[in-house]
Parts: structure tokens; sequence; C-alpha cells
């Protein structure tokens, strides 16, 4: 369980004011004392995740926060780091404190996550201080999308049994990402992997996206063969019927040539394109790629991983892609560079942002990226299209 990847978890995060009780619930429904719980508000100080097997719904990512009206300098940052994790929830739960808050705050959240486009559930926690619970019911005029709870008085198997039904069934109705394969290989089908050994490649073992490719061949009932880039032209020997070969971006160049020198008329993409395909909108990372020759002198350009890790002197994203472009361009520009969360709202500063594949990303965090850049008024494209246009196969490779 905990060894799936977050890229295969939903996340739902744990948001509301401070003291509604977000903490006592995120420990209810893990089952455990993870955040810590105070009458003193403001207790939850930075985002806590957990990773979790949901009852009905399967693996997800459970994340608590800090309250929205925290206060002071220090407070607006503890908000802004909430609101950062609301931008990459799959499932908001919106907790209110049912002794302090009405149909109003109700109807202010459910119109705050419309114009997010983020699915939105309320837990109205704390009733056990509300005198005519039925009443206040009434004035609140609750959907299906609200419970009333105490998690004070009801800390046992049944209120965690409810709570996690009404989670599960809000989160089981959500878009699910389409199959890496999709559209690509059908069962029977033979695919090429190309995994090049280089100095980033991990000692020992593979890395996600690759190990995600098997495994999705594997599902599929689609055949694959892992080769190196220095047995590719003896695997295309030796194995008549190929009908796909997926490669790593950066040596998209020499594998078409290989391919190309072989006389077979074989479909060619890259890792990175696979997962824009099932992430993002590929249509709008091919546009987004024509951008590179309209870059000037100056001009800013982000590039953003979504995960942390070291670099090398042949580090894709930040060496490998800059040198390229600088090269095919001419130009004199200003990388730089994000991991992780992105911490911006406003990208308009950049005149272009380029997305890594995503493989630690769910579709829901890519397409909010995917639109930060639209309402930003900036193109974005993906690390695999990219190279492709750059090292000019952008023509022969498919997406």
């Amino acid at each position: 369980m905990n060894n799936t990847p977050i890229a295969n978890r939903k996340t739902i995060v744990l948001v509301g004011n401070r003291n509604s009780g977000k903490s006592s619930l995120f420990n209810l429904i893990l089952g455990q004392d993870m955040s810590i719980v105070s009458d003193y508000a403001g207790t939850t100080t930075d985002p806590v995740g957990r990773n979790m097997e949901l009852i009905g719904y399967g693996p997800v990512r459970i994340i608590d926060t800090a309250g929205l009206d925290d206060l002071g300098d220090l407070g607006q940052m503890r908000v802004r780091k909430t609101q950062l994790e609301i931008g990459e929830a799959d499932l908001v739960v919106h907790v209110f404190n049912a002794g302090q808050e009405n149909r109003q705050d109700l109807l202010d959240a459910r119109d705050r996550y419309k114009k997010l486009n983020k699915k939105a559930i309320y837990i109205f926690n704390k009733c056990d201080g509300i005198e005519d619970i039925q009443a206040y019911k009434n004035a609140v005029r609750p959907g299906q999308d609200c419970i009333f709870t105490s998690v004070k008085l009801g800390a046992d198997h049944d209120l965690k049994d409810m709570v996690c039904k009404f989670i599960a069934e809000n989160i089981s109705g959500l878009e699910e990402d389409r199959g890496l394969l999709e559209g690509l290989a059908r069962p029977g089908d033979t695919v090429v992997l190309v995994v090049p050994i280089d100095s980033e490649a991990p000692k020992g073992r593979l890395i996600l996206p690759q190990v995600q490719m098997i495994r999705a061949c594997l599902d599929e009932g689609v055949i694959s063969i892992v080769v190196k880039d220095t047995e590719l032209e003896a695997a295309l020997d030796k194995f008549q019927d190929i009908d796909l070969v997926v490669t790593d971006s950066k040596i998209f160049d020499r594998v078409a040539g290989i391919l190309d020198k072989s006389g077979k008329d074989i479909d060619l993409t890259s890792f990175s394109i696979v997962f824009a395909r099932q992430k993002g909108d590929i249509d709008i990372f091919l546009d987004g790629a024509a951008y590179l020759d309209r870059l000037k002198d100056g001009d800013r350009v982000l590039i953003a991983e979504s995960c942390t890790h070291t670099t090398s002197h042949e580090d894709i994203g930040t060496v490998l892609i800059p040198n390229l472009i600088r090269k095919k361009t001419g130009k004199d520009l200003d990388f730089e560079f994000s991991q992780g969360k992105l911490d911006e709202t406003d990208l308009s500063r950049f005149a272009l942002m380029i997305q890594c594949g995503g493989c630690m990303m769910t579709r829901n965090n890519m397409m909010n990226r995917i639109g930060l850049a639209g309402q930003s008024g900036i193109p974005i494209t993906n690390y695999g299209v990219v190279l492709a246009y750059l090292k000019g196969v952008f023509d022969r490779a498919i997406y």
C-alpha cells in the first residue's frame, strides 16, 4: 500500500478555519495521532500529509493544513501554503466549526471552490456545541455534499466509518487517469522500451516512468522488450514485428536515426510524451513548443519538475534543455527552475513554461499547472515535446 506512487493516489486536503477540528478529523481518519491537537487556534502550522488505504476506494494521500483565517505575516505564509495544497487537491474537504459558521459560510465556500474548479465536500464539526442541532441543520440547509459530526464525542469506529465512507463516495466519482498506452498500443502489440544507462540512472534500478511503462504493458497485455540504446539495433534485427518504440527523450535523435536506418516503419515516442498524453493536454503542449522560435533576448523561461532530486552534468531539466534552447535560438535567455510544488500563482513574468513528464503527478495536478499557465497568459509545453522539437524529430514522433 505505502509503495503506491503518489501519482497513483488521489490527494484529499482538509481545510477550514483555525480550531474547526481539521486535525482531529485527520487523526480520526488515519486511526493514529499524526497531527497535534489543542484548543489553541493555529496549532497546525504546516501541511502534514500521510498515505493511506481508504476503505471503499483505495490508495490516497490525505493532508492536514493550517487555518484559512490565520493572522499576521507568519499566518499569511501559512495560509499561502494551504492555498497551494488546495491547488494540488483532487478533493477538498472543508471543515466548518458548527458553533461559529453558518449557511453563508457554506455558500461562500461552494462559490470559491467552483471558481477554482475543485471538487469539494463539507463537514460541519463540533456539533456537540449546538444546543438544537436540528434547528441548526434547518438553518444551514445542507445538500448531499455535507455531513455533521462531533469528533470530540464520537471518536469511535462508527464515526470514522461514516466520515471515510462520505469521502470515498465523493472521490470515487472523480475522473481517472487514462491508460498510459491508450491510443498507442493494443493487446498483443510489441513495444520496445529504450532505457539509456548514464550518470543519471540510479544504480541497480529503473526510474519510475520506466517501471510504470513496463507495468502498463503487463496490465494491457502488450509485449514489452527493454533494451539500452546500444542494443536497439540488435533488437530490431532479432524481433521482426515491433509496433512502437518508446525512448528516453534525451536520445530521441539517436533512436530515430537507428529506426530510420533499419528501414522499418515503426512508430516512435518518448516516456515524457506518453506521460504528457496521460496527465495533461498534449495539444496544448504541442502548441507551446512552437513558441521556442519566438523567444527574445532577456525572456524568462520556467522549467518545472514535479519531484525533487539532485542534479548532474547531464541533468535533462537544468542542463540539457537550457543548453539546447540557447543553441537553437541564439538568444540570451534567463532560465528559472522549480522542483516539487509550484510556489507561484502568477506566471506572467515568464515567456514560456516547460513542464516535466509528470510521473509523480496526478492528472489533476498537471491540469492545474496547465490552467495556471493559461490564466497567466503564457504558453506551456513538455520535456519530451521540446526535445523532439530541438532534436529535429518533431514530425517523426507520434503524440
